[in-house]
C-alpha cells in the first residue's frame, strides 16, 4: 500500500479559532484509494520550519499533499518554499496571469499587482486549475514522491483533488480494492475493549484494526484490501465473526448505525413506542431518539422534570418518596419512568434522575451518581451508575446508558 503524508500550511490553524479539516477529508479520500496516510502536520507561516516539514517528508513519502499558503499575500509561501526544496525556480505563466486579470475584470476591478504572484508555477510541474478561485495548485514528481500543493479553501481544495489528482493517484495504486467495516461498542471501557479484541485481530495483518474512543462508546474500525471486493469482504466476515464471538452483546451495531438509530429500528420494527423523563439530563435522550429521521412512528413524549414539583405535579411521583429516598435514588427513578409511561400511554418510560456535577455530590451521592429506569407494562429495570468526568461527560454517558438499556430490553 503507498503511504502519504499531508502538510496543512497556515499559521492560523495554530490558534484556537480555525481547525484543519482538510486533513480529514482528504485523508478519507487517500484511504478510500488505497492510500495510507501515515503523518499530518500543521506548520505555520515560518519558511524554515516548513522547508524542515517539507525535506523530512521528501525522505519518508510517497506522496505528499500540501494544502493552503497559495494566495498572494506576504504569508503565502508554499510554492517560494517548496521550489526551493525541490530547487527548481518559479516562473511567470502569462496564461495564468491573464485568467486572473479576466476575473477580477469581471467583477469590474483592478487586479492587485500582488496577485500576479498567483501566476508563479515550478519549472515542470503539472499546473491543477483552480474553477472556484484564483490559485492554481501543482503536481510535480521529485523521484518516487509525487508531490501536491493544493489551495487552502474547502471549496477550491475538494474539486481539484477530485478532478485533477484523485485520478492520477489511482492509475499509481492499480487494481485495489479497499473495504471497511465498522464495530460500534458500548458498555466496555477502551482499555477492556482492546483487552478482549487484540488477541483475536493482532492475527490479522489484513484486515487492519483501529480502536477508537468517542462520546463514551468504542468504534473498531477494520479495514481490508484484495484485488475483489468479495476476497475483501472474506476478510472482512471472518475478523468481524471472531470479534462477534468475543464481544457479543456489547455490540450494538455493524453497519456505522448510532446508537439511537438502532434503537429506534428496534422499535419500529417491533410497533413499539417510548417516551422519556429526564432531570439530571434535562431532555438530552429525548433529543437523541428524535435526531433521527422518522422517530415521531415511536416517540411520543418528552418530559424534563427538573424540579421536584414538577416530578410530583407532571409524573405522579409521590412527595413522600422524594422526601425519604431524596430526588436522585432509585425508587424516584423507578417512579418516572412508570409515571412518563402512563402519561404517554406508550410501550416504554425512561426514567433518569442524577447529579451531573459539578456540585451537588455528597460523600453518600457523589457527582456522577445516575440511576436510570426503563418501565414497561410488566416490569421496570433501574441500573445505578457512578460516571467519571464532567459535567458534559456524564451527562453524555447517562443518554448512551439509558439508550443501550432499551436496546437490550427489545434485542
Amino acid at each position: 500500500m503507498l503511504n502519504a503524508e499531508i502538510i496543512a500550511i497556515g499559521s492560523e490553524m495554530l490558534t484556537p479559532f480555525r481547525v484543519d479539516t482538510n486533513s480529514l477529508w482528504l485523508t478519507e479520500r487517500l484511504n478510500s484509494l488505497g492510500i495510507d496516510v501515515k503523518l499530518k502536520t500543521v506548520v505555520g507561516d515560518d519558511e524554515s520550519r516548513l522547508e524542515e516539514a517539507i525535506r523530512d517528508a521528501l525522505r519518508r513519502s510517497e506522496i505528499i499533499i500540501s494544502t493552503g499558503g497559495l494566495g498572494p499575500t506576504e504569508d503565502d509561501i508554499t510554492r517560494k518554499i517548496f521550489a526551493r526544496v525541490l530547487k527548481r525556480h518559479l516562473v511567470l505563466n502569462d496564461e495564468i496571469l491573464e485568467r486572473l486579470r479576466t476575473r477580477f475584470a469581471r467583477r469590474n476591478m483592478p487586479m492587485p499587482e500582488i496577485n500576479s504572484r498567483q501566476a508563479l508555477v515550478m519549472e515542470g510541474a503539472e499546473i491543477l486549475a483552480n474553477r472556484n478561485g484564483t490559485a492554481p495548485g501543482m503536481m510535480i514528481q521529485e523521484g518516487k514522491c509525487t508531490v501536491v500543493m493544493l489551495p487552502g479553501p474547502p471549496r477550491e481544495m475538494r474539486p481539484m483533488f477530485d478532478e485533477a489528482i484523485a485520478p492520477v493517484l489511482k492509475q499509481r495504486v492499480g487494481d485495489l480494492v479497499i473495504l471497511r467495516r465498522k464495530f460500534s461498542i458500548f458498555g466496555l471501557t477502551e482499555s477492556r475493549t482492546d483487552e478482549l479484541a487484540a488477541p483475536v485481530y493482532l492475527k490479522f495483518k489484513n484486515p487492519v484494526t483501529t480502536i477508537l474512543f468517542k462520546d463514551g462508546q468504542i468504534e473498531l474500525h477494520l479495514t481490508a484490501q484484495a484485488r475483489k471486493s468479495a476476497d475483501a469482504e472474506k476478510l472482512l466476515d471472518e475478523l468481524g465473526g471472531q470479534l462477534d464471538e468475543v464481544l457479543g452483546e456489547y455490540i450494538f451495531s455493524r453497519r456505522d448505525e448510532t446508537l439511537e438509530e438502532v434503537v429506534g429500528d428496534l422499535l419500529r420494527a417491533r410497533g413499539y413506542t417510548i417516551s422519556t423523563a429526564e432531570s439530571c439530563t434535562g431532555g438530552l435522550v429525548a433529543g437523541k431518539i428524535t435526531e433521527v429521521s422518522g422517530s415521531s412512528d415511536y416517540f411520543l413524549e418528552g418530559v424534563v422534570s427538573y424540579s421536584n414539583e414538577s416530578k410530583i405535579r407532571i409524573l405522579g411521583v409521590p412527595e413522600a418518596m422524594i422526601i425519604e429516598h431524596g430526588a436522585v435514588s432509585e425508587p424516584v427513578a423507578k417512579a418516572m419512568a412508570e409515571g412518563v409511561r402512563k402519561l404517554a400511554n406508550s410501550t416504554y418510560g425512561i426514567g433518569i434522575t442524577g447529579i451531573a456535577g459539578p456540585g451537588g455530590g455528597t460523600e453518600e451521592k457523589p457527582v456522577g451518581l445516575v440511576y436510570i429506569a426503563l418501565a414497561d407494562d410488566t416490569q421496570t429495570t433501574v441500573r445505578k451508575l457512578i460516571f467519571p468526568g464532567d459535567r458534559q461527560f456524564i451527562r453524555t454517558l447517562a443518554v448512551n446508558s439509558a439508550l443501550d438499556l432499551v436496546r437490550r430490553r427489545i434485542s
